[in-house]
């Protein structure tokens, strides 16, 4: 059925704006229903739809794109001269001068000048610059908790990460620091793995700032003391080698394949010398070589690491050279020994002075105490100990942790403070004179294990190279740098007490040995009961021992002074009131009152 409409409108009316108006209802079109229909009619099931309205949104990122900052310089040494003359040509440039010397104009600025000039140099002269004015006022006892903040993390370039195998800070200010990376993982070289190291400035760590080319990765590296643009560094392979930073990135020389280590050299440390260029290394082929960077073609001396003189060789770990004592150096071997050398001795047989049984597995850092020089300390298996020369037990010891400890070394500034860090990630912080049975401050450097560890020359900043490639630097705060009071003096009596406390130990335990092989020669009176030696009886003549009695009456006096004082300085920062702090309570009492 076909609905249509027809209205009628005039042709004058065309175009014109409609008006609409209100006006009553009325049928256009009346449909009745036919039920006849509804045979026809099929209901749909009833379905959901959804609509919205809102356009659709998806999620976008976008990010700067980092500027990466190259230093460049230049250097003119003879000054800016004009085009015309020739600064090679010595008669050119005198010439020049005289002309400019001359002029009216010179005369004048250098006499402008020489006034300026001259009244800086009589305030110099009258003042001195270095006169401490306050040098009779105490320093305050900083009571802040020990803390560590994190400064930058400097991470392998590289797609294949390496681990940060050593670190070494640049000598002379301590802003730049040299990474020495490679994979220690027994014969797992990663495909595409390469062997770069690199030379980091601490305020950037975008980008290395000086990258160093090795034949082979490098395990260990160190920056010469006297002359800050030398490094030397040993590889994997067993090479050693040197570079001077001011010629490029490659080696300006090199050891030969056959005259080198056999296995990967774990570690290098620098000779006291007239010239400078000596330096000694060692690897876990068990062998200690010397070395003068003027010839590396072979090494002038070398050393078996036959630590306990039974004809078996063991691996070489960790150096350590105190330059004040020339003659005198420690290795750290694989199998937990600590063996004291002498490089004068008069056969090789009597280098090796004597050995230390330090840990159970290999001495991963060795280190003499900065200001007691007989004192070091080493770190292996799960601790790590304090040692003295004069003993073969270690005066303190760590607890032990669930984790390997991995490195360690002393604070430069603080003699009874050192370092540990560890493969769970994680760095403690020791201070001997505070407590010894827990660390005195523990940081979570990041989840990987920390394989390197070194202190800035200032003592304020720690490098902490983790095995995932990356360099962490943390700035430790003032309770960690600054030396208290007394410091030194108190833990040398410490260092004394523990060292004179070990030393009966040793004697007691020496001549209960010599009872023990008395009693077991035929002949001897003593029944087979006394063969051996009763830990209980050892303890009761211990106890009865007058020297060791003294030694435990002088650290328990020690304790109690120490605690009278600490009780007392309390007391007086309570009953310190400030006036302000008086006149405010006496006004609130007042208004209480009123």
């Amino acid at each position: 059925m076909e609905i249509v409409y027809v209205y009628q409108k005039k042709r004058k009316e065309f175009g014109r704006q409609p008006l609409f108006g209100d006006r009553p209802p009325e049928v256009t079109v009346h449909v009745p229903s036919d039920p006849t229909l509804a045979d026809n009619y099929v209901e749909r099931n009833p379905m959901n739809v959804e609509m919205q309205a809102a356009p659709e949104m998806s999620e976008h990122e976008i990010n700067t794109e980092s500027i990466v900052m190259a230093n460049q310089g230049i250097q003119h040494t003879e000054g800016g001269w004009p085009k015309d003359v020739d600064s090679t040509d010595v008669e050119h440039t005198l010439r020049y001068r005289r002309k400019v010397e001359k002029d009216e104009e010179y005369t004048r600025v250098v006499k402008t000048l020489s006034e300026t000039l001259e009244h800086c140099i009589k305030q110099n002269n009258a003042i001195d610059i270095y006169d401490e004015y306050f040098a009779s006022v105490k320093e305050e006892l900083n009571t802040d908790p020990p803390s560590a903040k994190t400064l930058n993390v400097y991470r392998d370039p590289n797609p294949v990460k390496r681990t940060a195998s050593c670190l070494s800070w640049y000598p002379e200010d301590g802003n730049r620091i040299a990474v020495a990376y490679s994979s220690l993982a027994f014969q797992q070289t990663p495909l595409g793995m390469t062997s770069e190291s690199y030379i980091w400035d601490i305020e950037n760590p975008n980008q290395p700032d000086q990258t160093i080319l090795p034949s082979s990765p490098l395990v260990c590296i160190k920056y010469n003391p006297k002359d800050p643009h030398i490094l030397v560094g040993g590889s994997y392979n067993g090479l050693v080698a040197y570079w001077d930073t001011r010629k490029g990135s490659y080696p300006a020389d090199s050891s030969t394949i056959d005259k080198s280590h056999r296995d990967p050299v774990t570690s290098v440390a620098w000779v006291q010398s007239k010239t400078g260029s000596e330096f000694f290394s060692t690897s876990t082929d068990g062998q200690v070589m010397w070395w003068d960077i003027r010839k590396l073609a072979e090494p002038t001396e070398t050393l078996w690491l036959d630590a306990e003189k039974n004809n078996r060789i063991v691996g070489g770990t960790v150096l350590d050279f105190e330059p004040t004592m020339p003659t005198k150096f420690m290795v750290g071997t694989e199998a937990g020994l600590v063996a004291m050398c002498n490089k004068k001795a008069k056969t090789p047989a009597d280098r090796i002075s004597h050995t230390y049984p330090g840990h159970l597995g290999p001495v991963f850092a060795l280190q003499r105490n900065p200001f007691f020089l007989k004192n070091f300390l080493t770190v292996g298996d799960w601790g790590a100990k304090v040692w003295s020369e004069d003993v073969r037990s270690p005066l303190m010891a760590t607890r032990a942790h669930t984790a390997y400890l991995t490195d360690g070394c002393w604070s430069p500034v603080r003699p009874a403070v050192f370092f540990t860090g560890r493969a769970d990630g994680a760095m403690d912080v020791w201070d001997c004179l505070f407590k010894q049975s827990a660390p005195t401050l523990t940081v979570q450097v990041g989840a990987s294990p920390i394989h390197a560890l070194r202190v800035q020359e200032h003592g304020k900043v720690v490098a902490v190279g983790a095995r995932d490639g990356s360099t962490t630097l943390l700035e430790l705060s003032d309770a960690l740098t600054k030396p208290q009071n007394g410091e030194k003096a108190m833990f040398s009596q410490m260092l004394e007490r523990e060292l004179k406390r070990e030393k009966t130990l040793e004697a007691a335990a020496r001549e209960k040995r010599l009872k023990a092989a008395q009693a077991k020669r035929p002949g001897s009176s003593g029944s087979a009961g006394k063969q051996q030696v009763d830990l209980v009886a050892l303890l009761a003549e211990l106890e009865g021992n007058e020297q060791v009695q003294a030694a435990n009456n002088d650290f328990f006096k020690i304790i109690e002074e120490e605690q009278a004082r600490l009780a007392k300085q309390q007391q007086q920062n309570a009953n310190a009131v400030s006036p302000a702090a008086a006149a405010s309570a006496v006004a609130a009492a007042a208004g209480e009152s009123a």
